[in-house]
């Protein structure tokens, strides 16, 4: 996993409540297991006029010019300004995929559905909880300044404005130190390889038996 220190990047807004996760992936994408390959099909159902299939080249589609990531100010952005309720719906580790491939290291939001608030954190993408007004402010202002930016320093929980304002928002140490080394479930395992290794040993001499 990507660790996440500080992030200085292009943000671009989504002024939409309730964002589910069939919404940023749709059901028909979920085949594959792997992490790779969803950004294609990210909001496919907003991004493109006509229907998709997994596996259909993008360059075949129909793009839908009004939905705010096909808008070439916003290409290459890092950070997703988003309203109430962002990632509801099912539980699909999916749609955290879908906006990490598609190139989104962090989404700043008023609040967020739990199970991917969750998966977010595993995944290495960073949930960012700010009051509401405060998101509301940040999409007039990002939709009203072309090639707005923001800096999210995880290391001093703050959120930095090109004004140079500070915004703090909280975030769980255990998942912050997370975070920082690029630690999932199974690379914070294996950061403990020697640790388990020695077990191991120590437990093969006691009883021998139960390796045979």
């Amino acid at each position: 996993m990507k660790s996440f220190t500080v992030l200085d990047g292009l943000v671009a807004p989504m002024d939409r409540a309730n964002v589910d996760t069939d919404a940023i992936i749709p059901k028909q994408f979920l085949k594959s297991i792997k992490r790779s390959g969803f950004g294609v099909n990210l909001f496919d159902s907003w991004r493109y006029l006509d229907p998709g299939e997994p596996g259909q080249a993008a360059d075949s589609r129909q793009p839908n010019p009004d939905f705010v990531l096909n808008q070439p100010r916003y290409a290459g952005a890092q950070i997703l300004l988003a309203r109430e309720n962002f990632g509801c719906g099912s539980s699909r580790e999916h749609a955290v995929w879908a906006l990490d491939d598609f190139g989104f290291r962090s989404v700043i939001s008023s609040s967020f559905a739990d199970i991917f608030f969750n998966n977010s954190f595993k995944s290495g993408l960073l949930p960012v909880v700010l009051p509401k007004e405060t998101v509301a402010k940040l999409i007039a202002a990002c939709e009203g300044t072309e090639g707005y930016r923001l800096t999210i320093d995880l290391p001093n929980q703050v959120v930095v404005t090109p004004e140079g304002e500070k915004i703090a928002f909280e975030v769980d140490e255990f998942r912050k130190y997370c975070l920082l080394e690029g630690f999932d479930d199974i690379g914070l395992t294996l950061a403990h390889a020697d640790e388990i290794r020695a077990y191991e040993e120590r437990r093969r001499a006691e009883v021998p038996w139960q390796f045979n």
